[in-house]
């Protein structure tokens, strides 16, 4: 089998139909992540075509930053590659990780991330060791995937029972729900959600990235902000961020108002009619943990998505 890498084949337009045909496709593999990355992180994106035999396979982007000539280089992928229909096998990423690594081998001066697309298995790892990566100690990524496909009807039938009974609470009760998609309201969403990150002490995304991240989203109608309120009083949000033929649940904050009337569960479903009406396929719930955010697993698991472990963080 003979894989090719050609680097910086695409340009936006290029990858973002190409993009589109792929399901699952993840957010920090988009186009659009790259570019507000580029601006946050000071790294430089590589979009690569991914050709077996001949023949075009699979995309993947790749962040990288440089001194002294690259001399210094550092390399990333986030959750990649991605794969057209019919690739995607053990073999077609054992073939890919193998050119990948002749193309940037592990060397004095190059910090090498690589979080696989591909869900844990000792195949996967015997793959990356073989070519010259070592796992990280860090927990391997979970996340919860949600087919957009189904009918309204069948993804109700499959929502947990006490996620059903809490909805139907919500839908009860008197909670109003508003939808931004400009993203004119990002500023007052992102401000109360640092206000109840530092009143509750979780972990999650930085506020200043998030509103660079809001601005290129925004600025390609691919953000979608729900708000929940009761007598005109917001008490929950929830940010949403659409790429390719997918969307991604980024954040959300709730007031003990808005939790005792289930107002997420209310956003989130309706959040799902509201994407499928826009035609996309795939929803992605975020990360989730066995750790310090169990309860946000088992909440977002109600939704009766499909559980994704991934193989890990490789370096």
């Amino acid at each position: 089998m003979i894989c090719a890498v050609k680097w910086n084949f695409f340009n936006k337009p290029s990858w973002d139909k190409l993009f589109s045909t792929v399901k699952a496709c993840t957010l920090l593999q988009s186009h659009t992540y790259a570019c507000a990355a580029a601006r946050i992180y000071h790294q430089r994106p590589l979009w690569g075509l991914i050709e077996i035999n001949g023949q075009p396979a699979g995309m993947v982007q790749a962040m990288q930053a440089g001194l002294l000539n690259n001399l210094i280089h550092a390399i990333i992928i986030d959750r990649g590659p991605l794969w057209l229909e019919g690739y995607g096998t053990p073999e077609h990423f054992e073939a890919f990780v193998k050119e990948y690594n002749r193309q940037f081998p592990k060397r004095w001066g190059r910090k090498r991330r690589f979080i696989p697309e591909m869900e844990t298995s000792p195949n996967i790892d015997a793959i990356m060791t073989a070519h010259g990566f070592t796992k990280s100690a860090a927990l391997p990524y979970q996340t919860i995937w949600l087919d957009l496909t189904q009918s309204l009807e069948t993804l109700r039938g499959n929502l947990r029972k006490t996620w059903r009974q809490s909805l139907v609470k919500a839908e009860k009760s008197a909670l109003e729900i508003e939808w931004d998609e400009s993203g004119a309201s990002l500023p007052w969403m992102l401000k109360h959600y640092q206000l109840d990150k530092q009143r509750r002490g979780y972990d999650g995304p930085d506020g200043a990235v998030l509103q660079v991240l809001g601005q290129y989203f925004a600025a390609e109608k691919k953000l979608l902000i729900g708000t929940a309120s009761l007598d005109k009083k917001p008490v929950a949000s929830i940010l949403i961020l659409m790429h390719g033929r997918s969307a991604t649940y980024q954040i959300g904050w709730s007031t003990e108002d808005g939790k005792k009337h289930c107002a997420h569960h209310l956003l989130l479903w309706k959040s799902l009619g509201t994407l499928k009406a826009k035609g996309y396929k795939d929803f992605d719930l975020g990360g989730v943990n066995d750790g310090a955010a169990k309860t946000i697993k088992t909440f977002k698991s109600g939704l009766g998505g499909r559980l994704v472990h991934l193989a890990g963080l490789y370096v």
